[in-house]
């Protein structure tokens, strides 16, 4: 970190602590609107190697929320487009590209054995248990975002224990699945206990499968997930203590008994 563009960050961490996020590899699944910026936040802060998985390539209606998004990248896939700015943010960051589109039954072997971190950010449900599921049973640090389509009040915001999310519908279908699975904690969970507004009947999705809603999106919502999922790891990092049972770096959520009314995925 003795690069020029890390001299604010090196007066805020130790050398110590500088040195633990140059020997991390933290590896983002989805490069939407919560993981593209999560992904740049932690080249930003001095993570040493990331590994960025995503299939899909840059849409004008990505452009009101996700980092790679511009009328000039229209087209372009989105994890070229981010390993091109966080290479030149920087260069001594070491950025594996995986253009892929992941599916439940391989999803564990796109998971590089040496990682330190898995973020996961993807929009499919199946694929979200799988990756999360096979991650904790590797014994691996794993954060997952939550819908942040047909929010709108960044107040909400969550920062929590798998276990204590509430006002989401899509974190009550993960905590059913992975319960399946013997997991019941242990994963850090980014989520919205704001009722969600409702999105669009389902559509289909050129390449991804069957129908799905289509959701409202805002432009401050899904990234606001991602830099404070990236803050969750960057803490993780220097301090070597657990993400997921760490004080969360909002207000606790109220004790809500349902998830009516909660927004689905959208990140």
């Amino acid at each position: 970190m003795d690069a020029p563009q890390f001299e604010r960050t090196r007066i805020l961490l130790d050398p110590a602590e500088q040195a633990r996020l140059a020997r991390a590899h933290v590896l983002v699944a989805g490069l939407g609107g919560v993981g593209s910026y999560c992904a740049e936040a932690l080249a930003r802060a001095g993570v040493g190697r990331l590994t960025l998985v995503d299939h899909d390539v840059v849409a004008a209606s990505n452009i009101n929320r996700q980092l790679p998004a511009l009328l000039s990248t229209v087209g372009q896939a989105k994890v070229d487009v981010m390993a091109a700015r966080i290479r030149d943010i920087n260069p001594a960051c070491e950025v594996v590209v995986v253009r892929e589109f992941l599916i439940p039954e391989t999803v564990a072997e796109r998971v590089p054995a040496d990682v330190d971190f898995v973020v996961d950010c993807i929009d499919s449900l199946n694929c979200k248990v799988a990756l999360v599921a096979s991650s904790v049973e590797r014994g691996l640090n794993v954060a997952s975002s939550m819908g942040a389509g047909n929010k709108l009040d960044p107040s909400r915001i969550r920062l929590a224990d798998i276990s204590k999310t509430s006002m989401c519908a899509l974190a009550a279908v993960m905590r059913k699945r992975l319960r399946k699975r013997g997991i019941a904690k242990g994963v850090l969970t980014i989520f919205s206990d704001e009722p969600g507004r409702a999105p669009l009947p389902p559509q289909p999705v050129e390449g991804r499968g069957r129908a799905r809603a289509v959701n409202g999106t805002i432009s401050y919502m899904p990234p606001l997930f991602g830099l404070m999922l990236a803050g969750a790891v960057v803490r993780k990092m220097i301090a070597g203590g657990s993400a997921a049972t760490e004080a969360p770096a909002v207000a606790p959520p109220p004790q809500n008994p349902g998830e009516k009314n909660a927004g689905a995925a959208g990140v």
